[in-house]
């Protein structure tokens, strides 16, 4: 049997490559002074009776560097857009210009820049999270092979191969913490 024993190491990466993705979608919803079509990514719209994401309901333009415009299609949808983007908790005050809301990007100031890098962090860990719990998945799967006959160097070598793979996702969650903080924090 352990001559049999393959980890797919191809579905571990992508899974902890899943993680990343996530966390990079979290950093481009956080507002980091400079306007961006991502930062409303998280904003859910309540239109036809469904949740429904912004850009499905209207177009997301920026026209300039601190202003993000959408163009609701629904006259109707209007004022349901305008409240979830007060409701996101982005800190954004929508002005409305008929079937246009106009969002002028405030100047963040620094408890506002510190609290965005303590929700960058718990980002961060959530993708660290995920990332060690397919890294117990992987261990487990060892573990079940060790237990019907594999010997304990194969499984030294699989859990090493395991663990290095984690440690290089842990490090580029560290890395993509670090670079957004930086971007947070700068004037």
């Amino acid at each position: 049997m352990s001559e049999d024993f393959e980890l797919d190491t191809d579905d571990i990466s992508r899974r902890m490559d899943g993680a990343m993705a996530n966390l990079r979608t979290e950093f481009a919803s956080l507002r980091t002074g400079r306007a961006s079509a991502s930062m409303l990514e998280p904003v859910m719209v309540d239109a036809y009776g469904s949740m429904t994401p912004i850009n499905q309901v209207g177009t997301v333009n920026v026209p300039e560097p601190r202003m993000v415009t959408i163009n609701v299609w629904d006259k109707g949808l209007v004022g349901k857009v305008e409240k979830a983007i007060r409701e996101s908790g982005l800190g954004i005050n929508p002005q409305l210009n008929g079937t246009i809301i106009m969002l002028p990007i405030p100047e963040l100031n620094e408890e506002r820049r510190r609290e965005l890098t303590k929700v960058a962090g718990g980002y961060a860990e959530h993708a660290r999270v995920a990332v060690r719990n397919v890294r117990r998945d992987g261990m487990d799967q060892i573990k079940k092979a060790k237990n019907n006959g594999m010997s304990e160097d194969d499984q030294k070598l699989w859990e090493s191969e395991v663990q290095e793979m984690t440690d290089e996702y842990i490090k580029k969650v560290d890395e993509a913490l670090e670079n957004k903080q930086e971007e947070i924090m700068q004037i």
